[in-house]
């Protein structure tokens, strides 16, 4: 039974387009003869339909017409139908030529009409077919679901729009786009209102609540516009994945997802150069430090991709290791992956790590970041993680040959303030003192805040809008950089490929964001108002600056072939500096706070301690005035 199903449909479809060449060749006659034929014509009429029809049915078969489904009938097959009715529109002629004998002859007209008529005929049928097929599935569905309108009419747009007519969740009502010559027109039987600007009135007009960005291909920035064009509206925003973001995950064009936080604050996807980073990662033995953390977890992803011979992913925390090998079971099951517990500052087991698998690269990912919790009980911790962390590390890759060691910094380094910042530069300047060794090559990365790694102010604002609010924010006018940790992971690659041993590579990290605006943002995209979640000032913590800057005041920067990286030259580091520090750094004491500080001021000449709490005069809450 399923077998005669299975023949049955292509059955019928051959029979309409064989009842369509005779329809074609009858009427072609009609045509040529004022729909009178006259009986001395009937004859060679009858013969000449005899051999059109089998050559034409056979090149309607050898050109692959049965092999597609009639409701889902398109361009290509259109253009199948025209190939195999040009050829046979050929063939024909040539054919009756040779048999037909009798007079009169078959008019000429009747060999130009017949193939036309038989196009129109094919094209038609089919196209009538899919039309009642999606009208009988679909049709009922245009007046269910929930209202959305479509930001954009390009092609993303329009394919977006035929996906959605058979949604039962969505009812499409208009399409957005700021293109002139789109606009008044339409796309599948519906309008494109006018430009993204009208969003608000549209919205209003129409009792929208929802509204999806599809736009996958134009520049960031543009896209970033319209997503905060609907958090300002209020209008509930999905988005379909960029063209960047189907290359790195498995979403598809007719997907859509929530619009985030970083729609908001990204920027254009990262390019790097492939070849170059898989010159010294595929095949190689590479070693990452903090590897659990959200940028080391990150960087051992996008090493994986380059096919390393073995990935060393370091670790002090045990579940944070466990989740890292869980996670590539699944997504890359045939990585050599090792993992190892150990801390960074246990020079035994660096040591022991470091010289059984011989890495030909290692990513210094390990480090307090956290600013305020640093600065008071956790100082001297700080410094022993952050500095002599990397000491250890670097000291045994230059002891066992290690080729590149790449360190993982922040522009909290930068004419730093607080404790976790000068102790990053402290991390740099040892890592510039191996390098003036010349036995392994060393380079630096800075970057800024990196979206949703564990401990940024987004996950915060997460939890607090999610408990209902507050949302706090310690200054009005507190500043950041964003990027994504995609971006950075790929950067630190990417950096690591170009360095010649000593530079510290500084990341483009575009505009920054202020974190008042932020917050608002995350409270309307959680489709909630202000009115209903406060935004309370608490004042700066201990160490925090109100904004981070990239390079120190005596630094110069030059740039190198890619376009968001550019090279710092800070200051030399004297001969013998080293030994010093590591003096100071095996203290077999718990340092009080104050004597780091202290003691940071002489290593690092550009620290200089903040006050510690500032507290706010002016502002406590969102439009509150504070005695």
């Amino acid at each position: 039974m399923r077998s005669l199903q299975k023949f049955a449909h292509p059955l019928l479809v051959f029979l309409s387009d064989a009842l369509g060449i005779c329809l074609a060749w009858f009427v072609a006659y009609l045509i040529r003869f004022n729909l009178a034929i006259p009986a001395e014509f009937m004859p060679a009429m009858l013969f000449g339909l005899a051999v059109a029809l089998p050559i034409q049915c056979l090149f309607l078969r050898v050109f692959g017409l049965y092999r597609g489904i009639w409701v889902f009938a398109s361009l290509p097959d259109l253009h199948r139908i025209g190939r195999a009715v040009a050829a046979g529109a050929v063939v024909v002629p040539l054919v009756l030529v040779v048999s037909v004998r009798t007079e009169p002859w078959i008019p000429r007209l009747v060999f130009l009409l017949q193939p036309v008529l038989l196009l129109l005929y094919m094209g038609g049928t089919r196209a009538l077919y899919r039309s009642w097929k999606e009208f009988r599935n679909f049709g009922a569905l245009r007046a269910q679901g929930q209202s959305v309108l479509i930001l954009g009419a390009g092609v993303a747009g329009a394919h977006l729009v035929r996906e959605l007519a058979a949604s039962a969740q969505w009812r499409v009502v208009g399409l957005l786009d700021d293109d002139p010559h789109k606009q008044r027109r339409e796309i599948h039987g519906y309008k494109v209102l006018g430009p993204i600007s009208e969003l608000e009135r549209w919205a209003e007009t129409l009792k929208v609540g929802h509204a999806i960005i599809a736009m996958p291909s134009v520049r960031h920035e543009v896209r970033r516009a319209v997503a905060s064009e609907c958090v300002r509206v209020g209008v509930t925003a999905l988005i379909v994945p960029g063209v960047d973001e189907r290359l790195s995950t498995s979403h598809s064009l007719s997907e859509v997802r929530q619009l985030d936080v970083e729609d908001l604050l990204g920027r254009d996807p990262v390019r790097i150069d492939t070849e170059q980073v898989q010159d010294y990662l595929r095949g190689k033995a590479v070693m990452v430090t903090g590897a659990g953390g959200s940028i080391g977890a990150e960087l051992c992803r996008q090493i994986a991709r380059f096919e390393p011979s073995v990935l060393v992913c370091f670790e002090l925390s045990e579940f944070a290791l466990y989740r890292l090998i869980e996670d590539f079971a699944r997504e890359f099951p045939r990585l050599q992956l090792v993992a190892l517990a150990g801390d960074v500052k246990d020079a035994v087991r660096v040591d022991e790590v470091i010289g059984r698998y011989r890495p030909n690269v290692i990513f210094h990912a390990a480090a307090y970041k956290h600013v305020p919790l640093m600065e008071e009980d956790n100082a001297w911790q700080a410094v022993r993680n952050n500095v002599m962390g990397t000491f250890q590390v670097a000291r045994a890759a230059v002891a066992f040959g290690v080729p590149r060691f790449v360190l993982v910094s922040t522009d909290k380094a930068v004419n730093p303030t607080n404790v976790m910042g000068a102790t990053k530069r402290l991390a740099e300047q040892v890592c510039q003192a191996f390098a003036l060794e010349g036995r392994s090559q060393f380079e630096i990365v800075r970057f800024g805040n990196v979206l949703a790694s564990a401990g940024s102010v987004i996950p915060k604002f997460q939890a607090q809008i999610a408990a209902g609010g507050p949302v706090t924010v310690t200054h009005p006018e507190i500043t950041r950089y964003f990027m994504s940790i995609h971006e950075a992971a790929q950067l630190v690659l990417q950096a690591g490929s170009m360095g010649q041993g000593g530079e510290i590579f500084v990341m483009d990290m575009g505009e920054p964001v202020r974190i008042q605006d932020l917050a608002r943002d995350m409270v309307r995209l959680s489709g909630r108002s202000e009115d209903d979640i406060r935004i309370v000032f608490t004042g700066l913590r201990p160490g925090e600056k109100l904004y981070e800057e990239v390079l120190a005041d005596s630094e110069r920067t030059r740039p190198t072939h890619h376009p968001k990286l550019r090279i710092a030259r800070a200051q030399a580091v004297e001969s013998g500096w080293l030994d010093m520090l590591a003096l100071w750094l095996r203290q077999r004491r718990a340092v009080p706070a104050a004597e780091v500080r202290r003691e940071l001021r002489r290593w690092v000449p550009e620290y200089t301690p903040s006050s510690h709490a500032v507290p706010l005069t002016k502002v406590s809450d969102t439009g509150r005035q504070r005695a």
